[in-house]
Order: C-alpha cells, then structure tokens, then sequence
C-alpha cells in the first residue's frame, strides 16, 4: 500500500527512539505489562507516535488483562491497516497505521470479550502517543 507518509528509513530511525523504531519500523513487540497505557484511564485520543494519525479512543479502550492496551474498535475504520501476519508459526491480523504503515500490534476476533464488536486490537502502547481531553 503507498502511504501518505513515506520516509526513508534513516529519518525515521532519526525521529524515533531505538526502541520506538524495532517496534513501529521493524513490527517488533513490547514486553508484556510494561507499556505506559496498558492500565490507563485517562480520557482522550490515542495517536500513531510516528506520524501523529488518530487511532483510538479511550471510550473503545477495555480491560483485556493481556498486558497491552486493548481497544475494541478504531476511532474510523480507515485510521488503520489490516494485514496477514504468518510470522512466528502463527496466522494472525497485524494493525499498522494507514496513514504512515506503522506496526502498531495486532487484532484477534471471537474471544469472548463483552465488547461490541467481540474484536481486542491488542496494541503496543509504544506505537501509540495519548492526547487526554480538556475538561
């Protein structure tokens, strides 16, 4: 997919974090229960940390208990890019951001959830940059 963003990948190891760009660049994977929103409830708009694109909101953000934040649906089902993932012997949907092609985690549907949408975006609070609502 071309991006609206598309930088070479000198700039955005330049722009982002070593850590930041394994994960967003290089679909890599923070630990478990480490990410800075994984128990958030503060209230606003999460965005993509490489390119500033609104992704979720913290009214679709539920507790999984799986260690990432975990939304249940996007702020606008175009915010985001589905795709096939094989990698590790498994066959999952991998979320990357549509505006810039950044990893963002992964969704998986029919968990059980009491979710609207029976779908947990397990997502790498890394990925993400919180914006909370003025009162």
């Amino acid at each position: 997919m071309a991006y609206e963003i598309h930088k070479p990948e000198e700039q955005w190891r330049a722009e982002l974090t070593p850590q930041e760009y394994h994960v967003l660049r290089e679909a890599g994977t923070e630990r478990a229960f480490t990410g800075e929103y994984t128990d958030s409830k503060t209230v606003g708009v999460y965005s993509c940390r490489a390119c500033g694109a609104e992704l979720f909101r913290s009214e679709t953000k539920f507790e999984s208990h799986c260690g990432w934040p975990s939304f249940y649906d996007p702020a606008d089902s175009s915010a985001v890019e589905l795709l096939e993932d094989r990698s590790h012997g498994m066959v999952r949907t991998e979320v990357r951001c549509a505006r810039c092609g950044s990893h963002l985690g992964h969704v998986f549907s029919g968990e059980g959830y009491p979710t609207p949408t029976d779908q947990r975006y397990c997502i790498n609070s890394i990925s993400l940059r919180l914006s909370p609502e003025e009162s």
